[in-house]
């Protein structure tokens, strides 16, 4: 009985050490710099997309969302962004590995904030939010249609919509119904068979659709959550009231994430991401094809012929920085992947690139033992948190969603 005692009164001063004698959580002033960074209400403006001249303009948002939910956007007529990216799901799908067509090798990724991303997709293989719209229309896993039964398929159903927004559309009566340079073989050898300029016709409609969905995309950012209402009204210095108000076990978390853990290394910010690519030693999943990450998304987002230094960017060159500056090549990029943000984390399982955890408890004791990763090098070292402290951060976890 007297060590039960005993545990309950360490608990308890514990308890009253984080929270402090007047009830209000106890932080240094530079662990509240940290915590009032990390609030919804620091994101700054969305900045223009100088790539996209349509990127803010209505019309061409609202046809954006109309592509974004039409399965005539698919070889089938089954598939639209929307079967990955549901919209009362933060817009992904709660698998492991997408499934379009076929099933995919990567998790779906949420769209909240996805506008802010200087690099798209797992790896970063695409460099603007227009032209990553693009790339799952072609895929064959995913949508696996073709970009000349595109343009026909805007053409003959959304023309008029289209030509107010981005002009009046190429004469596509000699272009075939299917052709792509990504397609099947008859689809490359349609393409191939293609002048220049009408090849050219195609790819300036292709792109445009990417540039409407991505108007639309724009439009989803996150919502505000319990941990923002506790930043702000610890930034006033107001006591928390009803959510707002932090268990001991919250605090301790929040406390591990921005010290001990050190979890905001890379998840830093308001929207919990520092939009670079790490390896953290997550292990492959059996029976997916080799996934090498950042590394191999090098070459693919320099091939692109709708980077943001082809002939299909809006704007001038200056919005190339991020292309142009990249790191190209070493040990760090192999099977990096892109930090994802953790708001809404804690309900959307699985996690990491393949789905290869089920729970936010099997992400955290990951990191407390950090293995080595099977190819290249982590970044990550052992934390050797308790059992106490891993309940603790995800609890903190938790307050990042509604």
């Amino acid at each position: 009985m007297r060590r039960l005692v005993s545990v309950a009164s360490l608990l308890a001063l514990a308890a009253l050490a984080l929270l402090g004698g007047c009830g209000r959580p106890q932080f240094s002033d530079a662990e509240k710099k940290t915590i009032a960074s990390l609030a919804l209400n620091t994101l700054p403006a969305l900045k223009a997309d100088t790539t996209n001249q349509y990127a803010d303009v209505p019309a061409a948002a609202a046809l954006g969302s109309t592509l974004f939910f039409d399965v005539g956007m698919s070889r089938d007529g089954t598939v639209s962004c929307s079967t990955c990216h549901k919209i009362d799901r933060q817009f992904q799908d709660d698998l492991p590995q997408a499934v379009g067509v076929g099933r995919t090798n990567r998790r779906t990724m949420p769209l909240a904030g996805v506008a802010r991303d200087p690099w798209f997709f797992w790896d970063g293989r695409r460099d603007s939010l227009w032209a990553q719209a693009l790339t799952p229309l072609e895929n064959p896993l995913e949508q696996a249609g073709n970009r000349a039964a595109f343009a026909h398929y805007i053409k003959n159903r959304f023309g008029e919509r289209y030509e107010r927004i981005f002009g009046p559309l190429p004469d596509l009566s000699a272009v075939p119904a299917n052709a792509s340079p990504l397609g099947t073989d008859a689809e490359k050898a349609a393409w191939n068979a293609m002048p220049a300029s009408q090849a050219d016709a195609v790819n300036r409609v292709f792109a445009n659709i990417g540039k409407a969905i991505a108007a639309f995309e724009r439009s989803i950012e996150p919502p505000q959550t319990r941990f923002d209402r506790f930043a702000i009204d610890l930034a006033t210095g107001t006591k928390p009231q009803g959510d707002a108000a932090f268990s001991p076990e919250e605090i301790l978390g929040l406390k591990l994430f921005i010290g001990k853990a050190n979890c905001v290394s890379c998840h830093n910010g308001p929207r919990f991401t520092d939009n670079s690519f790490h390896s953290t030693g997550v292990p492959p999943v059996k029976d997916l094809p080799p996934d090498r990450g950042r590394i191999d998304a090098v070459a693919q987002v320099q091939a692109d012929p709708f980077n943001c230094f082809g002939k299909f960017r809006d704007g001038d060159a200056s919005a190339c920085r991020e292309l142009r500056f990249m790191v190209k090549d070493g040990q760090d990029l192999v099977r990096a992947y892109k930090t994802p943000s953790l708001r809404g984390a804690a309900s959307r399982p699985p996690y990491m690139h393949a789905g290869q955890f089920s729970s936010l408890d099997e992400v955290v004791a990951h990191y407390s033992k950090a293995p080595a990763a099977v190819e290249g090098v982590s970044e990550v070292h052992p934390l050797d948190l308790s059992d106490r402290e891993r309940a603790a951060l995800v609890a903190f976890l938790k307050t990042l969603s509604e």
